[in-house]
């Protein structure tokens, strides 16, 4: 009798950290959303019909079986990359990234440049 109890509690409480984990997927995924309506915020903050109604598109995707990448590329497709806090890596991101450091290096030259002519007529 002991024995089926504890089967029965095992099974259930294996049963319960399956949905536990599937919610926690779907919660990672809502905080890397980001809501179009509400600015600075992700979906999982946000109560705008847009975040609800993004948060039950996710979880339709999660139901179809949609892994965290290929629901992240099917909202990018329709949004954007703009609607992922963490967006991929592409020539247009690193062009972003890459010049303010690029003009702060070039601001440097000049500067050096500047400074060494300068030192040069006195």
């Amino acid at each position: 009798m002991k024995i089926k109890i504890f089967l029965i509690i095992f099974f259930l409480s294996l049963n319960s950290s399956l949905y536990a984990e599937k919610s926690l997927d779907e919660n990672k995924i809502h905080k890397n959303l980001r809501c179009l309506v509400c600015q600075g915020q992700s979906i999982a903050d946000s109560n705008s019909d847009f975040a609800i109604t993004l948060k039950m598109v996710v979880k339709d995707l999660i139901d179809k079986g949609k892994t965290e990448d290929e629901i992240y590329k099917f909202l990018s497709d329709k949004y954007g990359d703009w609607i992922l806090y963490n967006p991929k890596f592409n020539l247009g991101n690193f062009v972003l990234w890459s010049l303010p450091y690029a003009v702060f290096i070039l601001g440097g030259i000049i500067i050096v440049f500047l400074l060494r002519k300068k030192s040069k007529k006195t």
